[in-house]
């Protein structure tokens, strides 16, 4: 195992560590992005072999080893998907954000909490 693949996954473990752990959304939304990009480093580093030319290019006929394109393709499509997800992610905080004004996780579900709890139990005071 080369070390760039140890850095991704520890890149990618201490993302997952701060995503479980953190206690802010917007937090929570950077330690996504951060493992998104640790996969991308890992899978790109498993697919890359010294020595290769691309598949393409004045040089491709000279080439003793030419390049998988598919693990490049992959991660630009995956790249595409995460910032598509990212955009989803940071445009539904916003709109939280408005509606709840907090990007604690905790403040946000105790806030939760007192408005199901005022509105599904019934008042006790005013009945006796």
């Amino acid at each position: 195992m080369n070390p760039i693949e140890v850095a991704a996954i520890v890149v990618f473990l201490i993302s997952f560590y701060g995503l479980i752990t953190g206690k802010k959304m917007i937090k929570a939304v950077v330690y996504m992005v951060l493992m998104q990009s640790a996969v991308i480093v890992f899978f790109l580093s498993i697919g890359f072999q010294s020595g290769t030319v691309p598949p393409m290019g004045a040089y491709l006929e000279y080439a003793e080893h030419i390049a998988d394109p598919l693990p490049q393709a992959l991660m630009i499509t995956a790249i595409v998907v995460g910032v598509a997800v990212t955009t989803i992610n940071i445009t539904m905080l916003m709109a939280f954000f408005r509606k709840h004004p907090t990007t604690d996780w905790d403040e946000a579900r105790k806030k939760s909490m007192e408005k199901e709890g005022a509105a599904t139990l019934p008042n006790l005071e005013s009945q006796s």
